[in-house]
């Protein structure tokens, strides 16, 4: 069974730094597949924010994000990361990893990512 568990969430001013991990667990397809980090603030829809295709060699952005995220892997570890730098009081959100078995979904479609982990939470002061 395909488990991801994130950890890094937490509190930074606006303009602060936060990273983000997911420990990939029993995916046979981690070095090959799509894997991405994703948002939802209360109230909103669950958004993407990057993804990373064929173990690093491709990586995808959100506009709102282009800059200052920076996604990536260990593959010896089979961990995605998100560095998140000059962080805004609208990146705060709870922060989920995701991952299918095939190439990135059109548009990075919720729908089309079959595993996800619990979350991590990330909140930013002004």
């Amino acid at each position: 069974q395909v488990r991801l568990a994130e950890s890094g969430g937490g509190s930074a001013q606006a303009g602060g730094s936060l990273r983000l991990s997911c420990v990939v667990s029993d995916f046979p397809y981690y070095t090959s597949a799509c894997m991405g980090w994703f948002r939802q603030a209360p109230g909103k829809e669950r958004e993407a924010v990057a993804a990373i295709y064929g173990g690093g060699g491709s990586t995808y952005y959100s506009d709102s994000v282009k800059g200052r995220f920076t996604i990536s892997q260990d593959n010896s570890k089979r961990t995605l990361f998100l560095q998140m730098n000059s962080l805004t009081p609208e990146d705060a959100a709870m922060y989920y990893c995701a991952a299918t078995d095939t190439w990135c979904p059109a548009s990075l479609r919720t729908a089309g990512f079959a595993y996800w982990g619990r979350g991590t939470q990330v909140t930013v002061s002004s």
